[in-house]
């Protein structure tokens, strides 16, 4: 039986605007285009697990609208088994975004749905891997989840993104630690991001990645600490980078395959992210992430 990627996350679906700049207080503009897009990390991630050939399964809630439709019908299009997010009577999860003619923009996020998950309504199912959880949900139910999942056997990985502060974390729950290189500061007090790693691997936790976007990743773990240098790509959009990275990793983990074989893969599979154009980046596939290393 192939073990499954479970992620327990956020869904949001992003409404993005484009003007001429962005409005001053009690303004109207005409803006020129308008997307929606589906976010959520829990969602990102759970979609880039699949994509890079993972079974997986996601937990997580959505309202009762139109947008939480939308969410559902896209994690039908990644093959995600998704029959544990639940509907609420209110609004999805959601953020508004403008971005102007000099690609700056301002958004708003609103969690709605994504603020009622509840550890009481998830079941992780009997062939779970790996769990997967982010920022984006009540701290206390990524600790009862965990939690859940350690006195099974299964292992956590955490991408603590983006940064709050858990006075309450209990860092053996988790397997792997994910940060970027703020969020590692933040949650170290740490500069440096290798000692970051250090300190929060001596805080507890087993395995701490700190991705450092082109410049690479320091990770930290029983056998010590660790560097690798990224591909060199020339980018054309960092966005989404991060989930495809974690998503990636998670599908290599549950595969059983060696953390650091784990880790270049997933590096690759983030370079081939940023380096390809945003409407053709769902074709990317395991097969192309191996081709794309070989090429290097």
């Amino acid at each position: 039986m192939t073990a499954r990627v479970f992620v327990a996350g956020s869904l949001h679906l992003d409404v993005i605007v484009n003007a001429p700049r962005l409005p001053r207080l009690d303004e109207t503009l005409m803006g020129d285009a308008v997307a929606y897009a589906f976010g959520g990390k829990g969602g990102n991630q759970a979609l880039a697990a699949a994509q890079m050939g993972a079974t997986v399964s996601m937990a997580g809630r959505v309202g009762s609208d139109a947008f939480g439709r939308q969410l559902r019908d896209r994690l039908d299009a990644g093959g995600i088994d998704h029959h544990q997010i639940l509907a609420d009577p209110g609004p999805s999860g959601m953020s508004a975004a403008i971005v102007d003619a000099n690609g700056d923009y301002g958004a708003v996020v609103v969690s709605a749905a994504n603020r009622f998950i509840r550890a009481a309504d998830i079941v992780l199912p009997g062939d779970t891997g790996l769990l997967v959880l982010q920022n984006e949900i009540p701290a206390a139910v990524n600790r009862a989840l965990a939690a859940a999942a350690q006195a099974r056997g299964i292992p956590v990985m955490w991408n603590a993104a983006p940064h709050r502060r858990d006075t309450d974390a209990i860092p053996t729950l988790y397997r792997y630690l994910i940060l970027n290189r703020v969020e590692a500061r933040d949650m170290s007090g740490k500069d440096d991001p290798a000692a970051a790693a250090k300190a929060l691997h001596r805080a507890g936790y087993a395995t701490v990645i700190v991705s450092l976007g082109a410049e690479g990743l320091v990770w930290h773990g029983a056998a010590g600490a660790h560097a690798s240098a990224a591909p060199k790509v020339d980018t054309i959009s960092s966005h989404g980078a991060g989930d495809m990275f974690c998503g990636a990793l998670a599908a290599r983990l549950v595969a059983v395959e060696p953390l650091e074989k784990a880790l270049n893969f997933a590096q690759t599979a983030a370079a081939l992210h940023v380096s390809t154009p945003v409407e053709v980046r769902a074709d990317i596939t395991p097969a192309l992430v191996d081709a794309f290393a070989q090429s290097r």
